[in-house]
Order: C-alpha cells, then structure tokens, then sequence
C-alpha cells in the first residue's frame, strides 16, 4: 500500500489531539488552534447515500473519516493529484474501539459520477474530494462521514516542525538526489520525505515501506504530543494549516477530543488489496469480491450498520476470468451488489485513464501510460 501506513491518521490525530489539545495551554494557543481549523475547513455539498440522516457526533454515534495523502505539494507538483494513499477509519466510542484500512491506490473499481471503472487513486484526480469519496463509499459499502487530506508537503513540514525525528536505517540508499545513511540517524524534511517514500530499494519492496511510513508517523505523532511538541505548537499548527483540509468543524473536534479518544487507543489495522493483474497494458488490483464482502460487514458492524445481504449476490466470474488471465469483457462490482451495465469497462477497446505526468486541469488522455514512479 502507498504512502504512510497511518499517515493521514497524523493529519487526524494532529487536528483532534494537537489542536484541540492545546487549549488547555492558555488563551493564546486557543485563538491559534481555531484560526488553524478554520483554514483547514473545507466544506463539501453531498448528502451520503448510505445514511437517512448524518451522523451525530455530539451524541457519541460511530462514524467514518476518509483519510487521504494527495501526491502534490512538493516536488514541483502543484496540480490536483491523486490520492496516492487512501484509509479509511471508523470509530466506534462505546466499544471504544476504531478500524482503519488501508485501500491500494491500483484497485479497479468503479469512479462514481465519471461513468467509467479506473484505479481507485485516480477518483480524486478527476474530481477532487467528493469524487474519492462517493467512490470509496460505494467500494466498502458504508457511508463516509468525514474526511481530511494532507499532501507531500505536509509530510516534510510536520518532520520539521518537531525537529526532526530519529531511526534505525538497516542499509544507505538514494532517492531523488538525497541520499538517507545507514545506522542510528536524525531525519529532517528532506531525508525523512525519502525514507517514507523509497520503495525500490527496499528487499522488502512496499511492505517495507509501508513499515518505515508508519515509524515516520507514529514518532511526528510521538513528538506532536510530548511536552516538547506543545513549545513548538505555532510551527506544527503552520504546518497543519497550509497542508490540510477538512470537513470537520471545531465544533466536531472538541467534540472528538473529549467523547472519543479512546476509541483511537485500541486500532485495528486492516488493508484491502486483490489479485495483481495487466488488463490493456495498465496495473490493477483485482478484488475478490467474497473477501470485500467480509470487509464490508466488518466495517458496517463497527458503524452499528446492519449486514447487506445484496452484497452477497455479486458475480465472482469476472474475477476469476481476469485472474485466469483473461483481459476481455469488463470487470463490474458496485456498492449496490447488482452488476451496473452503464458503469461496465472495457479494457480491450478503451482504456482511458489520467496522464501520470500531467493533472492540469485534471486532463484525461486515451490511454494511460503506466505509472513507475516511486511517489505516493
């Protein structure tokens, strides 16, 4: 899975706890903490289509946050990005309990409101916040409440806003120009940007990764919360403000600060990945639709939702024929259960997706090039 395994959780965590955290630190840091979530708040017009009305978190319902880590920000990149790392977290107060889990950015799956099937990441890229979470809605089959978003940038900024942090490199590589030591070293924004990110040198490949992402976010978070990070809250708050966005009011974080925190001390971590597999020249995760069901029920339970029996009915053909190795005809699953032949994909005719390499203006080519990069 791409880019910090927990790591839009520190955008969460940093705005829940942090944030609302410093008020009791005086009238200063109070004004600071509102003005932040003000500028972090960003509203967006959808009503969710898997709830009668919202969730209410005043009065301690569980509910859901989609966590996204957006490819842009730095590195030259100022576009719309994709989300690159997608989680989602439900959070249940009374059994005190949340779940987080992390969805692979290559997934196959239905872009709703785009009218075609893509990689789960590209949702955000071609249109933005309320795409990614209609879509990652009708994936898992739960209603999403909430979400925040952090960008490359935000990584960088935050490793510098606590002062850098320290691990153990078990070998020396290279990433874009910055070299990261082997041994017992102090990262800052820059060779701590490169040690979340590097994957190909890794013998481990992502799942490697995916382990030093979140030994970079669980020490920011360490630090965040220490003694230490409180005298450095006008810098983490500047990182904050200018790298994130939310829907959560200050209201609502108060709120969570006070009714849910813990929930957030007993996570289970889960990740929803398929098959790998070339369809049309182009990298996918295929899933299998009987392993999303389980986590579609596990993710409604934790919601107080009521299992969905129509979920049950989905045809596994188009699995195992792709699986099989056989490209032709489309691969169809929707959050209803039933195949939807007007959202149906046919990779062998028509293969749109987004330029990896251009997002201006969320331009959309006749044929993606296969992204190789080694960025969220």
């Amino acid at each position: 899975m791409n880019l910090w395994k927990k790591v839009i959780l520190t955008a969460l965590g940093l705005v829940l706890v942090s944030v609302a955290g410093f008020c009791a630190y005086g009238i200063k840091m109070y004004s600071d903490a509102t003005g932040t979530v003000k500028g972090v708040y960003e509203s967006i017009d959808r009503t969710s289509k898997r709830r009668e009305t919202a969730v209410n978190i005043d009065a301690q319902e569980p509910f859901s946050v989609l966590l996204m880590g957006i490819d842009t920000g730095d590195l030259g990149r100022t576009e719309q990005g994709r989300s690159d790392t997608t989680m989602v977290v439900t959070i249940n107060p009374k059994e005190k309990k949340s779940t987080m889990i992390s969805l692979d950015r290559d997934i196959l799956t239905d872009i709703v409101g785009y009218g075609t099937e893509d990689k789960l990441n590209h949702a955000y890229a071609f249109g933005g916040a309320k795409m990614a979470i209609d879509t990652v809605e009708n994936l898992l089959d739960i209603p999403i409440d909430n979400y925040v978003s952090i960008n490359m940038k935000g990584m960088k900024d935050l490793i510098d806003a606590v002062g850098g942090i320290e691990v153990d490199n078990p070998f020396e590589f290279t990433l874009d120009g910055i070299t990261v030591p082997k041994g017992h070293i102090k990262l800052d924004s820059e060779t701590g940007l490169a040690y979340a990110r590097m994957r190909e040198e890794d013998p481990e490949g992502d799942i490697g990764r995916q382990r030093r992402q979140r030994e970079v976010v669980e020490k920011i978070v360490n630090k965040v919360i220490s003694l230490d990070g409180v005298a450095k809250y006008r810098k983490i708050l500047d990182a904050v403000k200018d790298n994130v966005k939310t829907d959560l009011t200050w209201d609502n974080m108060v709120d969570i600060q006070k009714k849910y925190m813990p929930a957030f001390k007993d996570i289970d971590s889960l990740q929803l990945e398929g098959e790998g597999q070339e369809i049309g020249g182009i990298y996918y995760q295929i899933l299998d639709p009987t392993k999303l069901y389980d986590i579609q029920t596990d993710l409604r339970a934790q919601l107080g939702l009521p299992e969905n029996k129509k979920m049950q009915a989905q045809d596994n053909s188009n699995y195992n024929s792709y699986i099989n190795g056989n490209e032709a005809g489309s691969y169809e699953y929707g959050g209803n259960g039933v195949s939807d032949a007007s959202n149906s994909y046919n990779y062998t005719q028509d293969a749109a997706g987004v330029d990896p390499n251009n997002y201006t203006d969320q331009n959309v080519i006749a044929e993606e090039t296969p992204y190789s990069g080694d960025g969220y």
